[in-house]
């Protein structure tokens, strides 16, 4: 089996896996997200960070977005390009976000360009599953890895995950770009070397 056709069966693998999960578990799984990961020594001294509004099945990002916000963190979130890159702009609270393309929440405020997120102190991104050595798999259309080529090699890079999506291994293509970290709820923030 290709790398491809491996990709795309662990990435079905895992969206049927959330799509069954319990939505009381989905909302403790948020919960314990955010609190992880607002207790980690680099997003507490964060001025900006890269996050993401999560939609569908993806661990709830509303309740850290808006903490983040509250304390006084620049956060920065992704605007899809039609070519399938990020450009970047500010989080103004919940009533800053409009409906996106491919059913992303955006912000409304005024771009800052693909290069805004090298200026964030932690980056947070969406993933299907990560295995041990920070290989991510995304949803296939390669924004993440771009956006994650961006970032210098000492910032903070993040996976948000459920349980049982911190894998073994996963197959990876030479675009891919690896985290420097994953969270999950029973596991906390798991650095890789």
């Amino acid at each position: 089996m290709s790398d491809i056709d491996a990709k795309r069966a662990a990435r079905a693998s895992a969206l049927a896996a959330r799509t069954a999960m319990d939505p009381s578990a989905r909302t403790s799984a948020a919960r314990a997200l955010r609190d992880v990961l607002l207790a980690v020594p680099e997003m507490e001294m964060a001025g900006t960070v890269a996050a993401y509004a999560s939609v569908g099945d993806e661990p709830d990002t509303r309740g850290l977005l808006f903490a983040l916000w509250k304390r006084g963190a620049y956060v920065l979130l992704p605007l899809l390009l039609p070519d399938g890159d990020l450009d970047w702009a500010s989080y103004e609270g919940p009533d800053s976000l409009r409906p996106g393309p491919r059913g992303t929440l955006e912000p409304s405020e005024p771009p800052r360009g693909p290069g805004a997120v090298a200026s964030a102190d932690v980056v947070l991104a969406p993933a299907l599953a990560v295995d041990r050595t920070g290989t991510r798999l995304g949803r296939g259309g390669g924004s993440y890895d771009r956006a994650l080529a961006r970032v210098g090699p000492a910032i903070l890079t993040v996976a948000l995950l459920y349980d049982g999506e911190l894998v073994d291994s996963l197959p990876a293509e030479p675009h891919d770009r690896p985290v420097r970290a994953a969270v999950t709820p029973s596991a906390g923030l798991v650095r890789f070397a």
